[in-house]
């Protein structure tokens, strides 16, 4: 282990912020790693890129769209499934469809075990799925064998199964075809805004760290207390260009209500505008470092965005 100089930001358009970071060797992955922030906690999955090229593409598509986030779970089935991927929910609307591209050709080609991620489709159709993805919670082997196969295209990575294992833990309610088992966080039921909810996002690689910047892609993965507890929430930033200073502006279709308590958590006070990060992960070009005490500052409101005002190594 060895202290060297490293860029934190690099981008064609842009600056160069620099850092005195420690490097940690990371090993690279074989897939492409998405990260599923839900109400309840984060887990990663691993993509089939070579093995299923089609349903990988198809779903990379919805990703890449943000069509995922601010979705919520509607289907949770006690040791065989949870499902989501379909539905958002908009106060005093309702649910609200995800649009869907053209449902794409099957690949099966692996089976239906416990962790392995699998596309949703119509009963009799095995050229039908869309956006609806599920995590299989056990071993759901007659899925190999219906409709032509159920398509596995990824696998849940790391400690994952534990908060999949957690959201198939949660009470749910049988509210109709859009929300037929879906799981709610509270003791007792009240409205859709009880849901747990998602975000998906492709990262570089695998990590449970609370807050993440990704260097590369400009992507930053939080959850924020807002104003000591009057609000908790789960959101992305990405980073905008801004001459010399590095800015990032809040995805708003990525605010999901999250439940604490959770672990190293961002705050932001509206007195002072402040958004403050006690300790961020730093991934830039594989090698990693921790950076503490970050401290943005609110500088627009429309668009939400802040920018880098100090920080410590």
């Amino acid at each position: 282990m060895r202290a060297v100089v490293r860029a934190l930001w690099r981008r064609t358009t842009g600056f160069f912020i620099t850092l005195l970071i420690t490097i940690i060797p990371i090993s690279s992955s074989a897939g492409t790693i998405v990260r599923v922030s839900t109400t309840i906690g984060d887990f990663s999955m691993e993509l089939l890129d070579d093995i299923a090229p089609i349903t990988v593409r198809n779903f990379l598509n919805y990703v890449n769209r943000n069509d995922y986030n601010g979705t919520y779970f509607h289907r949770v089935v006690d040791n065989f499934v949870v499902q989501g991927g379909a539905y958002r929910f908009e106060p005093f609307v309702g649910p609200i469809d995800v649009s869907t591209d053209p449902p794409i050709q099957n690949e099966f080609n692996v089976s239906n075990t416990r962790g392995t991620v699998a596309m949703a489709k119509i009963a009799g159709d095995p050229n039908s799925a869309t956006n609806q993805w599920f995590v299989n919670l056990a071993d759901n082997l007659d899925l190999d064998t219906t409709d032509g196969g159920f398509t596995v295209f990824a696998n849940v990575i790391g400690d994952g199964m534990e908060i999949v294992d957690a959201i198939d833990n949660q009470l749910t309610i049988d509210l109709g075809y859009k929300a037929p088992q879906a799981p709610y966080v509270t003791s007792a039921y009240e409205d859709p805004r009880n849901f747990l909810y998602m975000n998906v996002e492709i990262v570089e690689r695998l990590s449970a760290a609370p807050n993440l910047f990704e260097t590369n892609s400009g992507l930053l993965i939080t959850s924020v207390d807002i104003d000591n507890g009057s609000d908790l929430i789960a959101l992305n930033f990405n980073v905008v260009p801004s001459g010399d200073a590095l800015v990032i502006q809040a995805n708003l279709e990525s605010v999901i209500p999250r439940r604490g308590p959770v672990e190293g958590v961002a705050t932001y006070s509206s007195a002072d505008g402040r958004f403050r990060i006690p300790s961020l992960e730093v991934n830039a070009n594989g090698e990693v470092s921790v950076v503490s005490n970050v401290v943005f500052v609110l500088t627009n409101t429309s668009p939400v965005q802040f920018t880098l005002e100090s920080f410590q190594q």
